[in-house]
């Protein structure tokens, strides 16, 4: 009987005999080995391992046993314990080894295998227009010339003989920029309300023949509607160069137009004026994708660089002579793609990008 103050009775030492204790061992090695994936090895391990486990219950006899005796049968046990838990851990590796191998076969990817995975964006028709342009200028001959945003009143405005009451100086279509202990407007600096300082910019650094390209975005103090955005993006061509004439603009105008609208596209030219111009005029397009039917939808302005501004930038009048043009980008896209709402253009949702596709 035993002598330990727990509630479990011993049934009889002869779970301590050697024999029992092997089949213990066998017992727990065969169910191990039959067990075909982790989650079952896992199941039985408390059968031959737990508490109630028969190398457990043995243990627990121990204490019925002469002094003399319980040296022997702890070690016993211990090695009976020692051999199934090893078992189980052979067993286990073995499994978890087998796992391995089998994820790398089923979960193996073909990294060859065209994708059926969506794109998350797509690039803006705006880029891709803008894109087009510069090709077909630069395939004219044209450099492609770039500047500032945050430009100087001087370029914006002076050196293009937009003198200072002139009313697109005003608050109402010009961003006026703040600058440390300056208002806005005595700060000089303003978002640029047209490409045309890259112009000024050029001819101020360097000498004619100049024929560039100046694509860009712009800012103006318009509401957003359905033909206008206060951001919106041009390109503006120059040409400097000796003997330029109105023929010279008119034959670029009417090349550019067709590269990019069709061999069938229609211009007209209206008389206007601009201060950098002279004379000036303004260009439309045949627009039969107009939300309210077919149309002339006004493109661009352009005319011959007023002598004052070739003189403003250093180039000598009597030598020299040029053309300029400007045409909004947004109504390029609407022409070519037929987009009505320029509101569209800047939503930002990309089903309206992805529908354009690539500008070929």
């Amino acid at each position: 009987m035993t002598y330990r103050n727990d509630p479990y009775d011993p049934k009889q030492v002869a779970l301590l005999d050697q024999s029992s204790l092997d089949d213990a061992v066998a017992a727990a090695e065969k169910a191990f080995a039959e067990a075909g994936d982790l989650d079952a090895l896992a199941s039985i391990k408390h059968l031959h391992l737990g508490d109630r486990a028969p190398v457990s219950l043995a243990r627990r006899e121990i204490g019925a046993l002469p002094p003399h005796a319980k040296s022997d049968a702890g070690k016993r046990v211990n090695e009976a314990r020692t051999a199934i838990s090893a078992a189980f851990e052979a067993r286990q590796a073995e499994l978890r080894a087998d796992r391995e191998r089998r994820v790398l076969i089923e979960e193996t990817v073909d990294v060859t295998l065209p994708t059926a995975r969506r794109p998350r964006g797509a690039r803006h028709p705006l880029t891709t227009v803008m894109e087009r342009i510069s090709d077909l200028f630069v395939g004219m001959g044209y450099e492609i010339a770039e500047g500032p945003e945050v430009e100087l009143d001087w370029y914006n405005f002076d050196a293009l003989n937009i003198a200072p009451d002139h009313p697109a100086r005003s608050m109402m279509d010009t961003f006026y920029l703040a600058a440390a202990g300056v208002g806005n407007e005595e700060s000089g600096l303003v978002l640029r309300t047209h490409t045309s300082p890259v112009q000024a910019r050029t001819m101020l650094t360097r000498k004619p023949p100049i024929y560039i390209a100046c694509p860009g975005r712009v800012y103006r103090t318009d509401e957003l509607d359905a033909t206008h955005t206060p951001v919106f993006h041009q390109v503006e061509g120059l040409v400097v160069d000796k003997g330029i004439t109105m023929a010279h603009l008119k034959g670029t105008i009417d090349h550019f137009a067709k590269a990019m609208l069709g061999e069938d596209v229609r211009t007209r030219w209206r008389p206007s004026y601009f201060p950098f111009t002279e004379p000036s005029a303004e260009f439309d397009v045949w627009f039969p994708q107009h939300r309210d039917g077919p149309r002339w939808v006004e493109w661009g302005g352009c005319g011959m660089v007023n002598p004052r501004v070739l003189i403003a930038c250093g180039i000598d009048p009597d030598e020299y002579s040029g053309f300029a043009f400007g045409i909004g980008i947004e109504r390029a896209l609407q022409f070519r793609h037929g987009a009505a709402d320029m509101r569209d253009m800047v939503e930002g949702d990309v089903r309206f990008a992805r529908a354009f596709g690539m500008e070929v």
